[in-house]
């Protein structure tokens, strides 16, 4: 049974390991820098099977207007079974009505976004980080 928590209750190590097991291209084998991203957000909702962390969604947000949905990840062995659906929701949720969601896809997810309630916009603009 998976449960959900909106918490920063994690440790780099967990969240390295599914950022591995995911797919997504993140800094995993970086733990200090894992561990900053962790302290630095300011909504963390988590999927656990027990004590396994199987699925995340980190964001950065002023809680008023808008909040930049920064990772969303779930373990391959997770997949398919509606957790991203769920956490984006979830999310969602802690967010209010006010606040609009917003986040740049890899070119492998595009597809899915959509189908868990994203509209497609193309008018962003970006710098990327130098590493």
């Amino acid at each position: 049974m998976i449960h959900y928590q909106n918490s920063k209750d994690l440790s780099a190590g967990d969240l390295s390991l599914v950022f591995a097991n995911s797919g997504i291209k993140r800094p995993y084998q970086d733990l200090d820098r894992l561990q900053k991203m962790i302290d630095n957000a300011d909504i963390i909702i988590s999927a656990w099977d027990g004590d396994k962390l199987v699925g995340i969604a980190r964001a950065i947000t002023d809680y008023a207007y808008c909040c930049y949905l920064s990772d969303l990840a779930v373990d391959h062995e997770y997949q398919k079974l509606g957790i991203g659906k769920t956490l984006v929701e979830q999310l969602k949720h802690t967010l209010g009505d006010e606040v609009s969601l917003v986040l740049l896809s890899a070119p492998s997810a595009v597809d899915y976004y959509p189908r868990i309630g994203f509209t497609h916009h193309d008018k962003c603009y970006f710098i990327a980080r130098e590493r």
